[in-house]
């Protein structure tokens, strides 16, 4: 369990840090807002690039892509649904909601958990491209759509096809993609700048998630959507779990450390880059951050419970 002690501790502090410079405004009243868009145009490009252009897709593609990217989009989609049908959502934030109720933190708490409790990081591979290549462009068409269809005049055909080929974290991950299906290797001039900038993805976005809770209450009666956090949140760290277990036992017939594997994956938290999503859009923020703090706090008792179950 030491890994999981040091991946929330690593969290919690560059969290803390981010609600530190949020309290004395040493950035700035806009700050959340500036290092929100820095990271969604340009550090996470950067980062899914980085990590696709040097990595084996063949070890990508194997069960575990099948369980975390069904179980995923099982789960998103059950929100999604819910939230139209009985919360009475709009679009953007039933899609928001979705990804909190989903996306799983595989980056800044995934990797070292990967790496420190299970041994082995391949675990989290899949279902980085997996959110990646399939779950954000899904995500952020919608949003970009939705933006579309608020904003004067009707959406045509080649508004659907050209919205995801502007975002900038679909482009990232598709050139690094595309990069490594050709076996090409960058220049070390070219690659170590694309690096730089990609290693500030994940400390860029928990520090706009710690300025994100400054001056405000979580689930602040009146403010927070109570009800719309506590199913993404039950959603992810319950259902997730016990759907991963589910598929991973019955359908895969996976036993021991793999089984193991799968559902500690799944049971991770929300990640912080729902916030930065909803940030981007303007829709959904307070739900995104709210269920990325009850998660990440929840995660921890679950995780416990997984190991001594599984491990």
């Amino acid at each position: 369990m030491s890994g999981v002690v040091q991946g929330f501790t690593v969290i919690f502090i560059v969290i803390a840090v981010g609600y530190v410079l949020g309290r004395t405004e040493v950035l700035g009243p806009d700050a959340q807002q500036v290092l929100a868009r820095l990271v969604f145009f340009v550090f996470t490009p950067a980062l899914l690039f980085d990590s696709l252009a040097t990595t084996d897709i063949s070890v990508i593609f194997s069960s575990t892509l099948v369980i975390a990217g069904g179980s995923a989009l099982l789960i998103g989609l059950a929100y999604f649904v819910l939230a139209r049908l009985v919360l009475h959502r709009e679009i953007p934030e039933a899609t928001i909601g979705a990804l909190a109720s989903s996306y799983v933190n595989s980056a800044n708490l995934g990797i070292p958990i990967a790496i420190f409790v299970l041994d082995d990081a391949s675990f989290v591979a899949p279902l980085l491209l997996f959110q990646i290549m399939i779950y954000s462009p899904i995500a952020l068409t919608a949003l970009d759509l939705t933006a579309l269809r608020d904003a004067p005049g009707r959406i045509t055909l080649r508004d659907t096809v050209i919205a995801p080929l502007t975002n900038p974290i679909v482009l990232g991950g598709a050139a690094g993609l595309v990069i490594s299906l050709a076996g090409w290797r960058l220049p070390h001039a070219v690659a170590e700048p694309i690096s730089m900038l990609g290693n500030a993805s994940v400390p860029g976005a928990l520090l706009a998630f710690g300025l994100s809770l400054t001056g405000v209450s979580v689930l602040r009666k009146g403010e927070s959507p109570r009800r719309d956090v506590a199913l993404a949140s039950v959603l992810k760290m319950v259902a997730q779990p016990l759907l991963v277990f589910a598929l991973s036992y019955w359908l895969f017939g996976e036993r021991g450390h793999h089984l193991f594997a799968q559902v500690v994956i799944a049971s991770l938290p929300t990640a912080q880059n729902v916030l930065v999503y909803a940030t981007r859009y303007r829709r959904g923020e307070v739900l995104a951050r709210d269920t990325a703090l009850v998660t990440t706090v929840a995660s921890i008792p679950v995780i416990a419970i997984v190991a001594l179950l599984l491990a």
